[in-house]
């Protein structure tokens, strides 16, 4: 075997060639003539063009592809074979037409939020008005960098569907809740349901914001009371959203049949240790079901508590009546209030009853209304596909079950 020369090369050891100045060229001409306007230049002639410039990019270095994209990120029109070429491009060759280009619609986006990286996402999400469609695609494979920027971006518009996704998406990511707590499209029905695993200080942002009062729908519907009790409450439908308007938070049917005199009374029984009757019988008595009642004497922040007693007229011993019979903390060694209490005592000083009563009835509407045995199947089951076919209270039933079901 003859032995190489010590300059020989082998075919492998060829340097590269130098970068071709006829290439060079001819992407950069065929880049301008995308770039002419309507009146130089014909839209099949475009099309043409930009047809060719594809089949050249596809084969260009990564450098070459960025100058591609770079001059094209200023027009105001992009023909979509080349939007979506340098779309799924690297972030490299993409970013430029990601921060800059207006010509990009809501398909490009979309395809390119589902067909590249992480940071071609982040940066769509720091885009100006961003549609609820492209924000859908954003938000599915929830990426904390992605969603985060696209929360803050006060301008992108999140449909219904986005919300509720993030809501539920919020008990694996809780840096997720003060930002979506800040947006405009979120509801009452759902920050009520996220309140059940938010920290201390969103819970309180969610009191202040969101226990609104009933003052406007009672005066809306205040003479249909007396129609519904002429016709003696047939109509399932219209008593229930009554029940949800109506002033009156103690359900008086229920002292017939209690073995309490009063609501106090059963409070007071509670104090020396809270049993599963003596919860549902309080349940009743404030005309909750005992479902809601007990999330919210199993609830370990305490907030809901205060809410119950303010809702239902019964003073702050009553609060501490019930306390001390879940037998919770009250104090430390000094004497002073244990800071979980002080703050729920805290809770039932800053909340009115009409808006306590707003936020205990949303509760006792989204974890008891209308569950079917489909709706517990699927939260035994984890099961979201048909979420469709649901009502908003069993939804809110499905997201907040689900967690004490884990």
């Amino acid at each position: 075997m003859t032995d190489l020369a010590p300059n020989s090369l082998t075919p492998d050891d060829e340097p590269p060639p130098p970068p071709s100045k006829a290439r060079a060229a001819l992407l950069k001409r065929l880049a301008d003539v995308v770039c002419l306007p309507s009146s130089r230049v014909n839209a099949f002639e475009r099309s043409m063009t930009a047809d060719l410039l594809v089949e050249m990019l596809r084969e260009a270095e990564v450098e070459e592809r960025a100058r591609v994209a770079r001059r094209l990120a200023n027009l105001s029109e992009l023909p979509p074979v080349l939007a979506r070429l340098l779309l799924r491009d690297v972030f490299h060759v993409s970013h430029d037409l990601l921060q800059n280009c207006p010509a990009l619609c809501d398909t490009d986006l979309v395809d390119c939020a589902r067909n590249a990286g992480i940071e071609h996402r982040r940066t769509i999400a720091l885009r100006r008005g961003v549609s609820d469609t492209v924000c859908d695609a954003l938000i599915e494979p929830l990426e904390t960098p992605v969603v985060e920027t696209l929360l803050r971006n006060e301008q992108a518009r999140l449909s219904a569907d986005a919300v509720e996704l993030l809501v539920a998406a919020t008990r694996e990511h809780p840096r997720f809740i003060p930002l979506l707590l800040r947006r405009r499209e979120l509801r009452p029905a759902h920050a009520y349901i996220l309140f059940w695993w938010a920290d201390a200080e969103a819970r309180r942002g969610i009191l202040q914001r969101f226990a609104v009062s009933r003052e406007v729908l009672q005066e809306a519907a205040g003479d249909v009371f007396a129609i519904g009790a002429r016709e003696r409450w047939t109509d399932a439908l219209s008593r229930k959203a009554l029940q949800f308007i109506d002033r009156r938070q103690r359900n008086r049917a229920a002292i017939v049949k209690s073995p309490y005199a009063s609501l106090e009374d059963a409070v007071q029984a509670a104090e020396g240790g809270m049993t599963r009757e003596i919860a549902e019988e309080i349940s009743y008595l404030s005309g909750l079901k005992p479902m809601t009642g007990a999330k919210i004497f199993t609830d370990p922040g305490g907030e809901p508590l205060a809410i119950l007693c303010k809702a239902t007229g019964l003073p702050k011993t009553a609060l501490r009546s019930l306390w001390r019979g879940l037998k919770r903390r009250e104090t430390d060694s000094s004497g002073a209030l244990w800071p979980t209490f002080e703050r729920v005592m805290i809770t039932y000083d800053m909340i009115a009853v009409d808006r306590a009563q707003t936020v205990l009835r949303y509760w006792n509407w989204s974890l008891s209304s209308a569950l079917t045995p489909a709706l517990l199947r699927a939260i035994r089951e984890g099961d979201d596909s048909q979420l469709d076919e649901y009502s908003t209270p069993q939804r809110a039933a499905m997201l907040v079950l689900s967690a004490d079901m884990d």
